[in-house]
């Protein structure tokens, strides 16, 4: 066999020095059932989309590795995968024994995203998703505060009560010790105030604005899309003090006035 020079200068594999020796040997690779935590498989007909492996692991586990990439060479085998794929890992810290990391070290280099939550600890504006996951590291002293932060930044009530139960179903897990009636009223997850939430806000804000623009305009005529304008800005307390004020008004002027004075 003629090996091209520029290899036979510096090896096959560059790493290896030139002096090392090897025993050869073909050994019997047994398989063994293995069951793969979560597969993420595209809805889209695109081979350039990946499969995504994932996985949670909170504990230590010294065979953690082994079985993770184990398992999914004998999915791609068995299943005669052709498209790519990449892994998703949900770890505890950076701290955790999974087993060594050496054989494995260019997929976690290249191909697996791990996402460590006690990096979460520090880390601000996180969106939902994550701010979900930090919930399963933080701190007891915090964790209600936490939760209420998640619950407030709902966008609608579904979305509300999807992040209930979510929080709740964390909290289970996090106090093993407590009962649901008793994390229910440690965090008064099942009281919680939707009134608090973002949407909810947002909804009273636009009723108070009709509402307001209504009255103006039986009071003073029609309003101008700039007085609208102007009218829509308001903070609610402003739309609740001219609800108040306008009961006074005699012409558009009152509101012209108004509005200078409370800009």
């Amino acid at each position: 066999m003629i090996i091209d020079s520029e290899f036979d200068k510096r090896g096959l594999i560059p790493e290896i020095p030139e002096d090392c020796q090897f025993d050869y040997s073909a050994p019997v690779v047994k398989e063994k059932e293995l069951r793969l935590d979560g597969l993420l498989t595209p809805l889209e007909d695109d081979d350039n989309l990946p499969l995504v492996f994932l996985e949670a692991q909170m504990q230590k586990d010294t065979e953690f590795y082994s079985r993770y990439f184990g398992g999914i060479f004998i999915y791609i085998h068995q299943y005669k995968v052709k498209r790519n794929w990449r892994g998703l890992l949900i770890l505890n810290d950076r701290n955790q024994d999974l087993g060594s990391e050496i054989p494995y070290q260019y997929l976690l280099n290249n191909q697996v995203q791990r996402l460590f939550l006690s990096d979460l600890l520090t880390a601000e504006n996180l969106s939902p998703n994550l701010a979900l996951l930090k919930l399963i590291v933080t701190p007891e002293n915090k964790v209600v505060s936490e939760a209420n932060k998640i619950l407030e930044s709902a966008e609608n009530k579904e979305d509300f009560n999807l992040r209930l139960d979510l929080v709740e179903a964390i909290l289970v897990n996090k106090f093993p010790q407590l009962t649901i009636e008793q994390i229910q009223k440690m965090i008064n997850l099942r009281e919680a105030d939707i009134t608090q939430t973002r949407f909810y806000q947002q909804v009273v804000q636009i009723t108070e604005i009709n509402m307001v623009i209504r009255l103006l305009n039986r009071r003073c005529g029609t309003l101008s899309d700039e007085l609208q304008t102007k009218v829509r800005s308001l903070s609610i307390p402003q739309l609740e003090s001219l609800g108040e004020a306008l009961l006074d008004f005699q012409n558009i002027s009152d509101l012209q006035n108004w509005l200078i004075n409370h800009n």
